[in-house]
């Protein structure tokens, strides 16, 4: 069960990489249309400027306006077995037949379910516009339930044999038939349920800004505590995406007011006391910059060199662009306790900043969240909020290497560089002597990918393939047939979890890639293994 929670989890991940490149935009184009920083002169409607400005920014609100069509035709890329495409096709047919449906007997018999189809869809009616149908804000919660279901019915339905007569209906046409009757119950029952959950999320929302700082640390604990299960997702999604702390997600909230707010004099957590749940991007910015001075202090003299060259790529990248698990996971399998502390900071970091006043939307890094969204829309009249902010991150900077360099050394752990604990770049020598201890050796020149697919025990040894943002995450048949955690930190792996017959390989931000590689090499192998098996026959 868990396994395919985290499949799940790491499915959403797929659409949620959309979003940094059209916050960006949409960041730089609001700043751009802001007479603080630009002028009256180029921001009247007249001007041509402020016209190329504004369909700029236009094209930047694709991702933000359509966030459910988009997570629903995202999820089947990581979800679907096989034909990924072809089940994105489906789920986008259905998603939009479940809507259509909800539209129709809304319509037809809204009295009955108390919701009135009758209203204009503005905030706090209920309703919404997908693809221009008139149907209940479900948000991005209907959109993972449709497409998950959807997804599940094309795995099981996709490949199956109809009889001759029946052939046209095979394959995806089978799958989407299924789906329209399934989709038929699933209307109603989101008609008479989803108004009950909509009253529920108004609590959970009032919950939240009455907690204050204890939600923050809470949210931000969890947020960080349960990355090395792939859980992670689960927590921030509702709040960044979602409704779960104000109707349409932090992400959208921000920026359909970021211009407002950047114009405003009153205090941001006044105007915005929910984007202290979007705080937990502060312990990749400045966090990270700690824990990686303390692990390159406490190396030993002639291994700072090399850890250097480990640590550097894997800081920017959680600085720059908030991808933290290069470089979590280079101490989370050495020392959990670490990653256990580094959650507690992360979590007091943020409350302290909320109780300062900082609030906004930064989740990411510096390049994507905080320069174009937060800090140089903010400076003019938040100025002081700003400052707070990097004051009180960079005294957690030293906290972290303070707290890090200590229990290293107090509890002699052994990170990378420290006496027996080596640190070396890895070569072709490196990995033909890792691959000497093992029982089936691979050609000096393969690729990455398919040394990984012969770690991984071979093409029929795979029962499904995912990834997140840094991660492979693969189910097995028979973990016994795997080679050991040096052989894929030979092939360039930061680090592999194992979990019954489930093992993430921790491989960077270019997985996507090696991913889609090891789908075409299993491809491959499978039509060659039946191209010899016919020409045998």
């Amino acid at each position: 069960m868990l396994s395919q929670i985290q499949r799940f989890g790491g499915a959403m991940f797929t659409p949620v990489l959309l979003f940094p490149f059209a916050g960006m935009v949409v960041g730089i184009a609001i700043m751009l249309r802001n007479p603080l920083f630009v002028g009256e002169a180029l921001t009247t409607p007249d001007n041509l400027f402020a016209q190329i400005v504004h369909i700029i920014e236009e094209g930047g609100w694709a991702v933000f306006r359509n966030m459910p069509l988009i997570f629903a035709v995202g999820l089947p890329i990581g979800l679907a077995k096989q034909a990924q495409g072809r089940a994105c096709l489906a789920v986008l047919i259905s998603f939009l037949t479940w809507n259509y449906f909800i539209n129709a007997m809304g319509m037809t018999w809204g009295h009955f379910f108390g919701v009135n189809f009758a209203a204009d869809p503005v905030t706090g009616s209920g309703l919404t516009l997908i693809a221009g149908i008139k149907t209940l804000d479900t948000s991005i919660i209907g959109a993972i339930a449709i497409s998950g279901l959807v997804t599940a019915i094309h795995n099981r339905y996709f490949d199956k044999p109809l009889p001759v007569f029946l052939g046209i209906f095979q394959g995806t046409s089978f799958v989407v038939i299924i789906a329209f009757l399934a989709m038929i119950p699933c209307a109603w029952l989101t008609l008479l349920g989803w108004p009950k959950v909509q009253l529920g999320i108004e609590s959970l929302q009032a919950f939240l800004r009455s907690a204050g700082a204890l939600g923050v640390w809470v949210y931000t604990f969890l947020e960080r505590i349960l990355i090395p299960t792939g859980l992670h997702h689960f927590v921030y999604g509702p709040f960044v995406f979602g409704p779960a702390a104000v109707e349409g997600g932090i992400q959208v909230y921000w920026a359909q007011h970021l211009q407002e707010f950047s114009q405003s004099t009153e205090a941001l957590k006044t105007l915005f006391p929910q984007g202290g749940f979007a705080l937990h991007g502060n312990s990749k910015v400045f966090g990270s910059v700690g824990i990686a001075l303390a692990l390159w202090y406490t190396a030993s003299p002639e291994n700072r060199v090399k850890v250097a060259g480990l640590l550097i790529p894997a800081t920017l990248t959680a600085v720059l662009v908030g991808i933290t698990e290069p470089l979590e996971f280079t101490f989370l399998f050495i020392s959990p306790l670490l990653f256990a502390v580094h959650a507690v900071l992360a979590a007091s970091m943020a409350t302290v900043m909320y109780s300062f006043g900082v609030v906004g939307n930064m989740g990411g890094g510096l390049l994507d969240q905080f320069l174009p969204q937060n800090w140089i829309p903010m400076f003019h009249n938040h100025a002081a909020m700003v400052l707070t902010q990097i004051g009180i991150g960079l005294c957690f900077t030293a906290l972290y290497f303070l707290v890090f360099r200590t229990l290293i050394v107090r509890l002699n752990l052994k990170t990378p560089g420290r006496e027996a604990s080596e640190v070396k770049l890895y070569s072709k020598a490196d990995y033909k002597a890792a691959r000497g201890h093992t029982t089936a050796p691979v050609a000096a020149q393969t690729s990455q990918a398919a040394g990984f697919l012969k770690a991984l025990g071979g093409t029929a040894n795979i029962e499904s393939i995912n990834n997140c943002a840094t991660r492979l995450r693969i189910t097995l048949n028979d973990m016994a047939k795997t080679d050991s955690d040096d052989v894929f930190k030979a092939l360039g792996a930061h680090g592999v979890v194992r979990r019954g017959n489930g093992i993430q390989v921790i491989v960077g931000l270019h997985v996507p890639q090696v991913r889609e590689q090891l789908e075409f090499l299993m491809k491959t192998t499978v039509t060659n293994e039946l191209s010899t098996l016919s020409e045998a026959v």
